[in-house]
């Protein structure tokens, strides 16, 4: 009971940090420090992505849940829970590589606003 709790609980931090990945430079706008925790999560979701390796995460909650009596899995935990939902067909590379370059695109986007918003309060404070 207690192995398939922390699996659970590896999941869910799973999924935070996906979404944070995705998403975190957001929080940059309010909380200025951000950026040095979520560049190098970002950092990490597109070499994942890339690589094809398997995060961390998901070698933990594998572990887990083979310690729980339950079955891991061997994909990737996008391939696992989240591409029958958005891709039907299955993860590939290029899929792969598309999710890496939404990552970044977003990310880059968002600082770019943010660096832009940043320069010209420091030009009407002159």
């Amino acid at each position: 009971m207690l192995y398939r709790l922390a699996a659970e609980t590896v999941l869910l931090l799973h999924l935070a940090f996906i979404v944070f990945v995705i998403l975190g430079a957001a929080g940059a706008a309010r909380w200025p420090w951000l950026p040095l925790i979520h560049l190098p999560a970002a950092a990490w979701g597109v070499f994942v992505e890339l690589t094809g390796r398997l995060c961390p995460l998901t070698t933990a909650e594998n572990y887990l849940r083979l310690k729980a009596g339950e079955a891991g899995y061997s994909e990737s935990f996008i391939e696992h829970y989240l591409l029958a939902i958005i891709y039907p067909t299955g993860l590939t590379r290029e899929i792969q590589f598309a999710l890496a370059a939404v990552v970044f695109v977003i990310n880059a986007a968002i600082y770019a606003w943010l660096f832009c918003r940043h320069r010209s309060a420091r030009q009407g404070d002159s």
